[in-house]
């Protein structure tokens, strides 16, 4: 759907985009991904990351580790995220995004011959930004195609919310608009105002 919020889609695009009519991409080697509880997510280890030559405090000083609700928060106030993608030679592709949070994946549609699905079929892992960078999340993780109806369903049903749009579930057509969950492998995250005291990172399992 378009981040700038014309024609109301989940993620911009620059291809043009025709008017769908059901759930996600079309390749016939795509996963169904089931649209699992929330715990999963709920529970990562955090711990402080490795960034040398910045001062980074001990994970007890400054602000501490920042909890997970604190990015989960962002997660589902963020209006734009940032998709980060590898084409198959190799030079990466950034573009904004909307997206919803689904209580243990990032979601986002895109036009199934998109430059993004192009390089998500190729190469499923991803960066996932929020548009904040002074208290950003960042999120690392693999980018499955959803098909299961129920799964697409909830996905419009937290857009329109989210974005106070009115799709059916019928855009998703599987053959022209490709639902998307990034389940998170490791995220970051850190609070304005303590640079050197906030910085988090959270690990997933596998």
């Amino acid at each position: 759907m378009s981040a700038s919020g014309a024609a109301a889609r989940p993620e911009p695009t620059t291809e043009p985009r025709p008017v769908p009519t059901h759930p996600d991409p079309a390749s016939a080697r795509r996963p169904t991904l089931p649209f699992a509880a929330p715990e999963r997510a709920a529970n990562p280890t955090a711990d402080r990351p490795h960034m040398p030559g910045y001062g980074i405090l001990g994970a007890d000083e400054g602000s501490g580790l920042l909890p997970w609700a604190w990015a989960v928060e962002r997660l589902r106030a963020a209006r734009n995220f940032w998709l980060c993608t590898v084409r198959p030679d190799g030079r990466p592709h950034a573009m904004p995004v909307w997206g919803a949070w689904s209580g243990e994946e990032l979601m986002f549609s895109s036009s199934v011959p998109s430059r993004k699905m192009v390089n998500l079929r190729a190469n499923p892992n991803v960066v996932v930004t929020t548009e904040e960078a002074e208290e950003p999340v960042v999120i690392e993780g693999t980018a499955k195609v959803v098909t299961e109806l129920g799964a697409l369903q909830r996905f419009i049903d937290l857009v329109n919310a989210k974005y106070a749009t009115g799709y059916r579930v019928d855009f998703l057509d599987p053959v022209v608009n490709a639902t998307v969950a990034v389940r998170p492998q490791r995220a970051f995250g850190m609070r304005q105002g303590d640079f050197t005291g906030s910085p988090t990172r959270w690990s997933f399992g596998t």
